[in-house]
């Protein structure tokens, strides 16, 4: 079981601690990871100002891996979800994956739309298996309340993404729930974290992620649990926020998923970046 390891650009630069913990329990569990320099933006930032560069972008990554006869695993909800719409376009629209073909050409790549792309959440549900990863649990939690929060990019459109039901999902609940923590039930589940409105309007971003926090709080969670690189940062910007500009409401710390799993696993803080969460995470 081997994927073409896909970071995008906002890990590395901004949360290595994702990539570490993630690169932890999939050794942990067996699971191979390759990485390719030739890696670049998904194409994201272009998809509502450029379309065909959008589709370049990504159809280039798809290409890549497909080269190598590799599925994608994107950590990145983001990356997920803007290469899942690449794909579904594609697709869909036979002229335009020719035109994109013939640019891809002179660097010996063509995207044929074999590969598939997973969000490391559906790698661990779908491919590894709860089963498989309940005998690797080693100190399972016992009266920890997690508040999953489940993002954006994975679950809409549904259509493209087929991550899970938008509605009700329940795969990251389940996930949560194998390292035996409650995943608790809270009224801003699905709602968006506010990360998107950030630089744009501060004040609703910042009024977002504080619903996210009182909801969370309510729910009685100890923590929030993230799988997003940009929903983690959010929640880890707006509760350090000078006082004032958060009109003093501190939610939950937010830990990544890897990092909730491989504590579970009876993996060392500092091989799962612990240290660079904000607030470090001691006492879990």
């Amino acid at each position: 079981m081997t994927y073409a390891f896909f970071l995008g650009c906002t890990i590395p630069a901004r949360l290595r601690q994702y990539e570490i913990s993630a690169r932890a329990i999939l050794s942990r569990l067996g699971v191979g990871v390759v990485d390719y320099r030739e890696f670049s933006c998904c194409g994201y930032p272009l998809r509502n100002v450029d379309r065909k560069a959008f589709l370049l972008s990504a159809a280039r990554n798809l290409a890549i891996a497909e080269r190598d006869g590799c599925d994608v695993l994107s950590l990145c909800k983001c990356g997920f979800g803007t290469l899942k719409e690449a794909q579904y376009r594609l697709r869909n629209d036979e002229d335009t994956r020719r035109d994109i073909n013939r640019i891809l050409e002179p660097k010996g790549l063509e995207y044929r739309g074999r590969t598939q792309v997973k969000h490391l959440l559906s790698v661990l549900y779908d491919d590894v298996g709860l089963g498989v990863l309940k005998q690797h649990i080693k100190k399972a939690f016992k009266n920890l309340n997690v508040a999953a929060h489940y993002g954006c990019h994975a679950l809409r459109p549904s259509r493209v993404t087929q991550f899970d039901d938008p509605v009700a999902p329940t795969l990251f609940d389940a996930l949560v729930e194998v390292t035996g923590a409650e995943s608790v039930d809270w009224s801003e589940k699905l709602s968006c974290c506010g990360a998107p409105l950030m630089g744009v309007n501060d004040r609703l971003s910042m009024n977002l992620t504080q619903k996210k926090f009182r909801s969370s709080t309510e729910a009685g969670a100890d923590y929030l649990c993230t799988a997003c690189p940009y929903c983690q940062i959010q929640f880890d910007q707006v509760r350090g926020a000078p006082a004032g500009r958060n009109d003093g409401m501190d939610g939950p710390p937010a830990i990544l998923y890897p990092q909730l799993l491989g504590l579970s696993m009876g993996m060392d803080k500092r091989d799962l970046g612990l240290n660079g969460n904000q607030p470090a995470m001691d006492a879990i």
